[in-house]
């Protein structure tokens, strides 16, 4: 690792957002820690970003086990020594049931990656940036603009990014003592496999079908690389970032 590059882990970075923001940070100069469950995926990410030598290390992690977690974060301590940047961004959406018929397994599979995943990373990079020379550092959530404006049947997804925001103030709250910085970003329909799946005719707040407008996934890495270009006295709280003519504003 070069003494002047940062460090970076991307969590969900074998796909989607997490692959796209992972190859932005390599190609910035970042020494970025690609994370997930899928050694494949991970292993395409890499190669896609094209990268020098020794800038990146591939690290199999389910996120939503805490000694897989730790497991992550020591081999992020022996190979770079630092962390600079945390991206919480593994998610999966669940199932698109109604509320009454959505199983208690599916809905621990929800809660389990992204949120009790995005808390178990964070508490692993707090004993990492609180510790290390020069001290601090900066932890991004991905957050949704479903937190605060839910799609149909998708109870799981909705609460538990709604919760993802607690933890992102309650973060950036105890973070300022060891100079952690956290801030969030909510995205909307970026052009990715889980917008995919939502159908072509996603279905509307009044129980209608009606097609959405998706957007480039280069315009997310832009803006995660911008957040973290900021000095630690500085943090972006909460940014919203979403096609122009979703039906966001006035859902419901």
């Amino acid at each position: 690792m070069s003494p002047s590059s940062k460090v970076a882990i991307v969590t969900g970075a074998g796909s989607g957002i997490g692959r796209c923001v992972a190859i932005a940070l390599l190609n910035d100069g970042y020494s970025v820690v690609l994370a997930g469950r899928h050694m494949s995926s991970l292993d395409a990410t890499e190669r896609g970003a094209n990268c020098l030598p020794g800038t990146s290390l591939v690290v199999q992690t389910d996120v939503a086990n805490p000694d897989s977690v730790q497991h992550m974060f020591m081999e992020v301590k022996k190979v770079f020594g630092r962390l600079d940047l945390l991206f919480n961004n593994a998610g999966i959406f669940g199932a698109n049931v109604p509320l009454e018929d959505m199983s208690y397994d599916n809905w621990q599979a929800v809660v389990q990656t992204n949120l009790t995943g995005a808390f178990l990373c964070t508490q692993e990079a707090f004993k990492m940036m609180k510790e290390q020379n020069p001290r601090g550092g900066r932890i991004i959530n991905n957050g949704s603009v479903s937190a605060y404006s839910p799609r149909p049947n998708a109870a799981s997804y909705t609460a538990t990014k709604h919760a993802l925001t607690g933890l992102t103030k309650a973060t950036s709250l105890e973070g300022r003592k060891y100079d952690i910085a956290c801030g969030q970003i909510d995205i909307g329909n970026a052009a990715t496999q889980m917008v995919e799946g939502l159908g072509t005719d996603p279905m509307q707040a009044n129980g209608t079908n009606s097609p959405e407008p998706t957007m480039d996934l280069g315009h997310v890495a832009r803006m995660i690389l911008y957040m973290a270009s900021l000095p630690l006295d500085t943090n972006v709280q909460f940014v919203t970032i979403l096609p122009t003519k979703m039906p966001l504003i006035g859902r419901g």
